[in-house]
Order: C-alpha cells, then structure tokens, then sequence
C-alpha cells in the first residue's frame, strides 16, 4: 500500500471544518474549491515524483547506491542504530575467454581472464576505503597487482578529497568501467582505453577533488587532480614516484542533466612532462570529450581523445586521435536477457610520435551480443574486424562467461 503524503493528511484535517459548513455539494465556499483543487495538483506530483524515482532506479545492481527513504515521526523515539567501524565488505569478479582469429601465429584458445576483489571499508561516517586487487594469468604463471587504492573524505556532495591510486578521470570509459568485465556490454575495453595500453595513461597516482552542484538540474561535476605522470617506461604510471619534478594535473566536467535520465555529456584535459629513461623529455597534452546516454534500451556511448606531445629539445609537435562509438539495445523478449551492441573504434597516429612507436592505426567494427544468465553472471559473444590501415586485416570469434560474486 502507498503511503499517503503527510502534507496532504494535513490539508485535508484543516479544510474538513470549512466542509461542514457547506449546505450542499453545489454551494461549497469558493476557498474549498480551491483547495481541493490545490489537493489534486499536489497528489498529482507526488504521483509523478514516484515515477521518477522508480525510473531512476534502474541501476546495476553492483553499483547501485542505497536510496534512502525520507524519516518517520514516531510518536515515541526509536533506538539509535550504531555502526562499527571500520567494516570491510568485499566483492569479486572473473571471466573465462575463447577465442578463435585468422592469424595462424594466434594460438589462444581458452584464457582465463583476471581474478578480481573489490574491498570497500567505511572508517567513520564521512571517511571511506577503496582498493582493487587483480591477478591476472600470463604465459610465465599469474601476476598479482594493486590496481586501486584509495582513501576518501566526504565532506558533502559538493565536494569530495581522495588519495591514492585511481583510474585516470581522462575518459569516461576508464572510470565507469574497471577490471571487472561483467560491468560492462562488451567483452573488451576499447583500445583507446585499453588496460595495459599507453595511448592514455590508464593509472594516476595522487590526490583527487570532486563534487556535485544542481546547477538549475543539470548536475554539474567536477574532477581536478594532481598527482605523478608516466613513469619512465612510458606504460607504467608513478606508483613510486615521478620520473620528474613536474606533477601531472588534469580537469574533468561533466553534466548529468536530471531529464532525459542516464544522459551525461563532458570533457576533460590532461597536463604531465614525460622523461624518459633515456633522458629525452615531453610535454604531454591530452584533451578528451564523451556523450553518453546509459539507458539499457538503448546504450549509447561516444568519446574522443587527442593525445599532444611535444619533444622539449626540438619544439616538434606530434598529433594523435583516438575515437570509439558503441550502441546496444537489450531486447523485450527471453525476460530482458538479450542485448546485441556494435562498436566502432578508430585510432589515427602521428607516424613520427616516438612514444607511440609501438602502436598501430586502427579501423575496426564489432558485433556482439550479451546474454545475462542471471543478475550477476553473462554470456557474450563478438565478432571482430580489425582494419590495419598498410597492413593486413584481422577477423576472429570470441566468447567470454563474466561474473560478480
């Protein structure tokens, strides 16, 4: 049973008199008309408001937040409830792949992907705890990482402090969706955004500010952060220390608007100086943009990124572009199981960038198809085709089972 709202138990108590008063439905003062009428707008509202909150409700269930519902008066007051802290909860994901291409040299097969735990601890009501913890399986046995750990002050939802070691906030898909392959549509992560990859620096290690305004319903976000940059093999973040005396920072905003839900749209810029092992030293510019509208029916997801480097002996400038978009679309039928997806990526480098010497152009197209098993277990299936702009294509099947425990 719906519980009828306090205010409107309130309005008609005070107005039940006036309609005593009244000789007959027809003669009702005009003020009882008016408030009816006023009764009937704000039942009305509250309808509409509990429709939202329902919409809005369509959450991951691994990354939903608790909606915490409005207090209760009671008459007498109740127990306080006490939470001890710190208190450690934890979550795991992994995915076994199969694989099957073109490429003679391939001989993959079965893999097994990362073994993953997410630990979260509260430590008092505003300070909190976050790592991530992966092993992942390589040709000479399983090597263990620490990929996040992070500690954060909530001061309010306008602003946010946290230390630590993050997924760099340069784009979208590198903070919406980590390590855990179940999170996310597809099987793989784009190579833009590759984990292991170097055309954006996956990793920063340092301190973090953000937070929330309404900004007139537009919600509007903010990330500023300063930490260490590339470590002095390119691919590597700082976890020890900077390769230099010059800290990374980088800005991120984005909109959440409250209508249409699941849209979001922003950008962000990323500063470091990159030196080297060999002592040659870099400017690094990046500057990145996405549109989102995460809606399961349908999903759509677009970002783009230009990677700048300037080599600071030489004044010579190298551009480099990456750009992916997915759209996906989860079916009515088999009780919501089915969710077919296509990804377009493509990856246009600066033949001359010494830093990215060891990556390729890239066109490519994939078509996929995502069957949940149930809330926290799903099947997906892709096909790739991976344009080489000078060199030979690559085609080739994959299946990957992902899940959350």
């Amino acid at each position: 049973m719906k519980a009828v709202p306090t205010f409107s138990i309130w309005l008609l108590l005070s107005v039940a008199p006036v309609f005593a008063q009244a000789d007959a439905p027809g003669q009702q003062d005009p003020l009882v008309q008016q408030l009816l009428a006023r009764i009937e707008a704000l039942e009305a509202r509250v309808a509409e408001l509990e429709g939202e909150r329902e919409e809005g409700a369509e959450a991951d269930p691994v990354q939903m937040e608790a909606v915490q519902p409005p207090p209760i008066e009671f008459e007498q007051p109740m127990p306080e409830i006490r939470t001890e802290y710190p208190n450690l909860t934890l979550r795991g994901f992994t995915d076994v792949n199969f694989s099957f291409t073109d490429d003679l040299e391939d001989t993959r097969g079965f893999s097994e992907g990362q073994f993953v735990l997410h630990l979260t601890s509260a430590l008092s009501p505003k300070i909190s705890f976050f790592g991530e913890l992966a092993v992942t399986a390589r040709s000479d046995g399983f090597r263990p990482s620490v990929e996040r750990t992070i500690v954060r002050l909530d001061h309010s939802d306008y602003l946010k402090v946290s230390f630590g070691r993050y997924h760099t906030p340069v784009n979208w898909w590198n903070t919406s969706y980590h390590h855990g392959l179940w999170l996310q549509t597809s099987i793989d992560r784009p190579r833009m955004a590759r984990i292991g990859g170097t055309f954006i620096p996956v990793h920063f290690v340092g301190a973090l500010v953000e937070g929330r305004v309404p900004a007139g319903g537009l919600n509007l976000n903010y990330n500023f952060g300063l930490g260490n940059g590339r470590g002095a093999a390119f691919g590597d973040p700082g976890d020890a220390g900077d390769s230099n005396s010059h800290r990374a920072w980088l800005g991120n905003f984005f909109v959440k608007p409250s209508r249409p839900f699941g849209l979001r749209a922003g950008g962000s810029v990323y500063r470091d100086k990159i030196t080297l092992a060999g002592g040659r030293e870099f400017r690094e510019w990046i500057s990145a943009a996405h549109l989102i509208w995460l809606r399961e029916n349908p999903e759509v997801i677009v970002e783009f990124a230009n990677v700048r480097h300037e080599e600071l002996l030489t004044r010579e400038t190298f551009d480099n572009q990456g750009l992916y978009a997915q759209i996906g679309y989860r079916l009515p039928w088999f009780e919501n199981a089915l969710k077919p997806y296509y990804r377009y990526e493509y990856i246009d480098l600066d033949a001359g960038d010494p830093l990215f010497f060891d990556l390729l152009d890239l066109r490519a197209s994939i078509v996929g198809i995502r069957y949940d098993l149930s809330h926290f277990a799903a099947l997906k299936t892709e096909f790739r085709h991976f344009g080489r702009p000078g060199g030979e294509d690559e085609k080739g099947g994959f299946m990957q089972i992902s899940f959350v425990f």
